[in-house]
């Protein structure tokens, strides 16, 4: 277990499993924004100790390297969409957590929504949402942090839906000056948008230099934008 001020050393994760760094502590406002200043996140299921992680290597992507495939373009240019923020926050998580194929289980439980939720009325949790004939069928959430975002979790009832959302966000992001969305661990869907792996000392270089500790934030409030 760690304090709110202190971490033990990235140095120190273990290798197996991958960045499992410490056990136990709650998540609280104040422990969550000092773990992710640190590049920490909680990930756990249900009923289980909070465990907190800093993988190596660092899935992100920076603003200027996004890839659109000609499908995605495609479907973006449809306009049959509306981009809202931060409108149903509590909602994108939870569509986030509903069962998925060949999945057994999820993350995203009760605990969790609930933090984040606190984290988003502080102003420094936003969810970017797809709209569609008056329906919210994709989106994603994370967290706001100097110049830096964490993506956090993506969902999609609609073809692309998850990924119109994400251009929109890594497009105004850039225009926001924002320098690096961190994605995590390797997934086959982020690499196709562009993210990529790097050592976790070079993730942690890029926090200390771009990251920040708002007492609070704001909310987010862009829409369709020209991608």
């Amino acid at each position: 277990m760690f304090s709110d001020s202190l971490f033990p050393p990235l140095e120190e994760a273990l290798l197996e499993p991958n960045g499992l760094l410490a056990v136990g502590g709650d998540l609280s406002p104040n422990r969550l924004i000092n773990a992710y200043k640190n590049g920490i996140f909680p990930w756990f299921n249900e009923n289980e100790p909070i465990l907190w992680w800093s993988p190596n290597p660092r899935m992100v992507l920076f603003p200027g390297e996004l890839k659109v495939s000609r499908s995605l373009k495609k479907s973006i240019k449809k306009n049959n969409y509306l981009i809202r923020t931060d409108l149903h926050f509590t909602q994108v998580m939870q569509a986030c957590a509903a069962p998925r194929k060949n999945q057994a289980g999820t993350w995203i439980h009760p605990e969790m929504i609930a933090a984040y939720s606190t984290l988003h009325e502080i102003g420094l949790a936003h969810s970017v949402e797809t709209w569609m004939n008056g329906e919210l069928v994709g989106g994603l959430y994370g967290i706001a942090l100097g110049s830096v975002f964490f993506g956090e979790s993506m969902f999609s009832c609609a073809p692309d839906a998850s990924k119109i959302a994400f251009v929109h966000l890594v497009k105004q992001l850039a225009e926001w000056n924002f320098v690096l969305i961190d994605c995590q661990t390797s997934t086959a869907h982020l690499a196709s948008l562009g993210a990529r792996e790097i050592p976790r000392t070079e993730f942690s270089r890029l926090l200390n230099k771009w990251i920040k500790h708002p007492e609070q934030g704001k909310k987010w409030n862009f829409s369709n934008m020209n991608v």
